[in-house]
């Protein structure tokens, strides 16, 4: 991992919400031995524009994942197989590359701004362009959008919170 940059909160002046090392995720248990807030460098570059954007327009940026090391994607795959979660045979594995990063927008007062649905809701409402969520979460998700495709990032259009960067597979599995 010499060749990742570590993301924390003084450097990039973000927020750090490690989901998978807590219970506060999917599955109500730790996945995660530790914090892994890593990113490729190319994507920390990305990164700063993000962060840069979203205080222009009154935001701060909350991640919830970044690098995901290789068995970790495994047991996610084993426990939640189908079109959510990359299955690492198949080498799709942009988190795994340290060029993927979960995330979302937070207010002046640190709370979350409305998205429809929680990070890693495995339905149809946390698809972009989902009818079936708020007006607001609607925009929500658009502001997002717009702030992390201005700052070179791609999108997965079934999670509204996961952005990598273009030509994932380019990137060395970690």
């Amino acid at each position: 991992m010499n060749k990742l940059i570590a993301i924390t909160e003084k450097e990039f002046d973000i927020i750090l919400d490690s989901r998978y090392f807590s219970k506060n995720n999917v599955t109500n248990d730790f996945i995660y031995d530790r914090e892994y807030n890593f990113l490729h460098p190319e994507a920390v570059e990305n990164l700063r524009q993000v962060v840069k954007l979203a205080k222009n327009k009154g935001y701060k940026i909350k991640i919830f994942d970044s690098y995901r090391p290789i068995k970790f994607q495994q047991y996610l795959y084993d426990k939640f197989p189908g079109d959510y979660v990359s299955n690492p045979a198949t080498g799709a594995v942009p988190h795994c590359r340290a060029v993927a990063v979960d995330l979302t927008l937070i207010d002046e007062n640190g709370q979350e701004l409305e998205m429809g649905t929680e990070f890693d809701d495995f339905s149809s409402k946390a698809h972009h362009g989902s009818g079936d969520i708020s007006i607001v979460a609607q925009k929500n998700r658009a502001i997002l959008l717009s702030i992390m495709i201005s700052s070179g990032w791609d999108f997965y259009n079934k999670e509204w919170w996961h952005y990598q960067l273009f030509n994932a597979r380019n990137y060395d599995i970690i």
